[in-house]
């Protein structure tokens, strides 16, 4: 059946068409949300980092929100005294099987100022993590994520997997700055070595994201995780240290990034240095630059490359075989 529009209609749409769209604002931006991603090996500390920096900020006046991307969800468990917080991917899948729609109050918490959430991931062997990156982001949107009021907004990824879902924030220009997080090992530095070549290739390709620093963690004072962040021209925003003390309490689901613990100072240098670091487009260092940060005692540096022969692929005498292939001449 075919519905013919009416003239009352026809001209219902012509008077809307003419309504002139408003303004551009040319006023003064009033909050300006600073979203920053921070990448880490997993294991690096990057998670620990981040729960105790977004605490920290809140009791500085901010308003933070921290999103966990790390397949993982562990990145609130310390936020929250050791306990989980439903993932937005799995309360997405039993909402929709229930017909209903994801709320905010179904995925977002709080602890003194901090908003908190996880973005989850799927179980092993059971779909891809770097979708679920993505989906949880479309459904972040859906919720109004552009329209929320924070001050920060610091979404923790894990940087030793590759996928595209990973890479959102670089690829897409969703954050403004990057922070890596390392210490003076050589994996972890190949992790934030690998988000910075991650960061100069998008940036090559056209776009803004940049590096504001490195997040020195574990630091034991062998230098090597400084001289990555030289070598690369990044700035060290904090190195936090290897610490007893440190280790037990972030063991134990505690929050030392509080103003009236030994480690408050620390943690209030790291908040001024991530509100204000720039965004740096870094020089990453190829394979044999970053093992020339450490001694090759430590790394195997020494090693050369030997090509294999035939021989010795067959374990013996390689006897090379007359060709088959037909040689024609020039006619």
């Amino acid at each position: 059946m075919t519905l013919l529009a009416t003239p009352d209609h026809v001209q219902a749409l012509r008077d809307e068409a003419a309504i002139e769209p408003d303004p551009v604002s040319t006023s003064e931006v009033t909050k300006e949300t600073q979203i920053i991603a921070i990448y880490g090996k997993g294991g690096s500390g990057k998670s620990f980092a981040l729960s105790n920096l977004s605490y920290m900020m809140a009791q500085q006046g901010k308003r933070v929100l921290l999103i966990g991307c790390d397949p993982k969800s562990d990145t609130t468990s310390l936020l929250f005294g050791g306990k989980s917080c439903p993932t937005i991917i799995e309360t997405s899948a039993r909402k929709k099987l229930a017909g209903e729609e994801v709320k905010i109050e179904d995925v977002c918490f709080q602890r003194d100022g901090v908003f908190a959430m996880e973005l989850g991931g799927p179980e092993v062997g059971r779909g891809c993590g770097g979708r679920g990156i993505i989906h949880g982001f479309e459904l972040l949107e859906k919720l109004g994520f552009h329209e929320w009021g924070f001050d920060f907004v610091l979404l923790d990824f894990l940087g030793d997997v590759v996928c595209g879902g990973f890479g959102l924030p670089i690829a897409r220009d969703m954050c403004q700055k990057v922070i890596v997080v390392g210490s003076n090992d050589l994996q972890s530095l190949y992790v934030a070595n690998n988000v910075c070549k991650a960061v100069e290739y998008f940036r090559s390709m056209g776009g803004n994201v940049g590096v504001a620093g490195m997040i020195v963690n574990k630091d034991d004072g062998t230098g090597e995780a400084a001289a990555f962040a030289a070598a690369v021209d990044i700035p060290v925003l904090c190195a936090i240290p290897a610490d007893e003390d440190i280790r037990r309490k972030s063991a134990n689901y505690q929050i030392i990034g509080r103003p009236d613990t030994q480690w408050g100072g620390l943690f209030e240098e790291l908040a001024s240095n991530v509100a204000t670091a720039p965004p740096r487009r870094p020089a990453p260092l190829d394979q044999d630059g970053l093992l020339g940060l450490f001694s090759p005692e430590e790394t195997g540096g020494s090693v050369t490359l030997m090509p294999a022969t035939q021989a010795d692929m067959r374990g013996g005498e390689f006897v090379q075989k007359a060709s088959l292939e037909v040689i024609y001449d020039d006619i």
